[in-house]
């Protein structure tokens, strides 16, 4: 790995950054403190709120960290297909006594003034998730002392964001819970997700750059095979997630390991791009019929969610989860990091027991 990665944080953790009220400055203080790379995620926020944030978790931490930003998305979305969504989530919102959100509220995120922020108050890693930022920006990040990573799903998309000049490549398996960073959403590729041990090979074939595995990990043995594949870090979200110091919902949390919950799926039910989350009854009624329309269904639903949450009922809301999510550990996050190192420790002496043996 390259060493300006691996200057910032001792142990190959990096904690994925959960958009939603995850990813809250306690949590990414937590890991950083205990030697892995924090994230505060930016999605859904405004350029202001995404500030406060990083003062706050700079506040209570002097290591170094990490600040997610969504890719503004373009305008391909079939407007007759999201009217008609919206009339089918209409018996939702009347269960939920909430009135269906605006589909047009807006689909860059507040990426300029975000950016615009970073670059005045430099943060040292910056990650993007649905595309690959220009060459101009990346290289105004480093300009500014910022370490970059880009979200990929195949090992094209890897090729795309190191030609666009990003220090490292976040390899995101199929296995990950949450929204693929696919840089484009076609629904004609739904379904056709790479697992990460052969995303990691086909990539680390692919770029010269370091490469960030993702998607389903969950025990250090994992970390350590990914890092044999060619990884140089793993990031982990769903293990994260349970931790007392998530911003996670109680419920949602809970879900994780609850038995009712025995799966997940790819589902476009909630804000029209594929993410995986635990199986319920929202993603199996809409799951079907929910068009290929990033933000705007994330925006029609976003009230149904709130209220779901608010009312404790797990069926209404978005239980973004990894494959992995039944092995979730109730864990501080820093002794979270402290035994996922430990474990990737022991099975590299288990490998190099049994090379000794041959």
């Amino acid at each position: 790995m390259s060493s300006a990665l691996t200057d910032l944080f001792p142990h190959p953790i990096v904690q994925a950054p959960m958009a939603g009220g995850v990813s809250v400055p306690h949590l990414a203080a937590a890991v950083c403190e205990a030697g892995g790379l924090g994230f505060l995620a930016a999605g859904y926020k405004t350029a202001d709120g995404m500030y406060q944030e990083i003062k706050q978790l700079r506040g209570i931490t002097s290591r170094p960290f990490g600040v997610n930003l969504f890719m503004p998305q373009p305008e391909y979305a079939d407007p007759g297909a999201v009217e008609i969504y919206s009339h089918q989530l209409a018996g939702e919102a009347a269960w939920y006594e909430a009135e269906l959100g605006d589909p047009d509220s807006g689909r860059d995120d507040g990426y300029d003034a975000k950016l615009a922020v970073l670059l005045d108050n430099p943060v040292p890693v910056v990650s993007f998730h649905f595309g690959v930022p220009s060459r101009e920006i990346l290289e105004a990040l480093r300009g500014a002392g910022t370490f970059t990573l880009v979200t990929a799903t195949t090992a094209e998309e890897a090729l795309a964001v190191q030609r666009a000049g990003a220090d490292a490549v976040i390899a995101q398996g199929v296995e990950a819970g949450g929204h693929q960073g696919t840089h484009r959403d076609l629904p004609e590729n739904d379904g056709s997700g790479i697992g990460l041990l052969s995303l990691i090979a086909q990539v680390r074939e692919t770029v010269t750059i370091p490469i960030v595995a993702a998607g389903g990990i969950m025990r250090g043995g994992q970390i350590a095979a990914a890092l044999a594949a060619g990884a140089s870090a793993a990031q982990l979200g769903t293990a994260f997630l349970a931790t007392p110091e998530s911003g996670a919902n109680a419920v949602h949390k809970q879900a994780l390991t609850n038995p009712l919950f025995t799966r997940t799926e790819l589902t476009r039910a909630f804000s029209g791009r594929p993410a995986r989350g635990l199986v319920n009854r929202f993603m199996r009624e809409h799951g079907p019929y929910a068009p290929a329309a990033y933000p705007e269904v994330h925006h029609i639903t976003s009230p149904i969610r709130k209220k779901a949450a608010a009312s404790g009922d797990a069926q209404g809301m978005a239980l973004w989860a990894g494959q992995g999510h039944r092995m979730a550990r109730e864990l501080a996050a820093g002794r979270l990091v402290e035994v996922l190192a430990a474990e990737i420790d022991a099975a590299k002496t288990a490998l190099s027991a049994k090379g000794d043996l041959r």
